[in-house]
């Protein structure tokens, strides 16, 4: 699909010389910055569907396993 934005001029300069550089179109590289971009929101959907997941079951929360986990967390190398 063809379409028109505007960017600033710095951005389009900065992408031009980057397109040179892996030897891609404007267009390969436009629309796999635009993929990528929307890949990482999609995390935020996955969470938000998860988090009414985990309000729907309506567990009572477990002060054992809330613990545990967070002596596992601090543990764990990030």
């Amino acid at each position: 699909m063809k379409t028109a934005i505007s960017i600033p001029d710095a951005i389009f300069e900065d992408a031009e010389r980057l397109a040179r550089r892996l030897k891609r179109s404007r267009s390969d590289l436009y629309s796999r910055a635009v993929a990528e971009y929307v890949a990482r929101h999609a995390l935020d959907q996955v969470t938000a569907a998860m988090d009414e997941a985990l309000a729907a079951v309506d567990e009572p929360v477990d002060p054992f396993a809330t613990n545990a986990a967070r002596r596992i967390l601090r543990r764990t190398a990030w």
